[in-house]
């Protein structure tokens, strides 16, 4: 048995051409079953997920992560000096 056999026998898996041919399908399980996996020569390569689990894995962009990471630090009140080094300046022919 090659590796497309075993991944048709395995739930959740797809072989592309498979999930190209019955993309349909696919997408119903995604929603019944949750993500499916599409593979590429026995390899996963993909995995599909609906779109509202794809923006919760996603999150948001507004930073809030880092923020909060940033004040849950105990170095939180470190001051740091960031080193003043001189720019070299060239003449310019204008």
């Amino acid at each position: 048995m090659n590796n497309s056999d075993s991944n048709r026998s395995r739930p959740g898996y797809w072989v592309l051409q498979d999930a190209k041919a019955r993309f349909s399908e696919l997408v119903r399980r995604v929603h019944s079953e949750g993500p499916q996996h599409v593979t590429v020569h026995g390899r996963d390569e993909v995995v599909v997920v609906a779109a509202e689990e794809f923006r919760r894995l996603k999150g948001g962009r507004t930073g809030a992560a880092l923020i909060d990471a940033i004040q849950a630090s105990p170095y939180r009140d470190l001051e740091l000096e960031a080193p003043r080094a001189p720019m070299p300046v060239r003449d310019a022919d204008l």
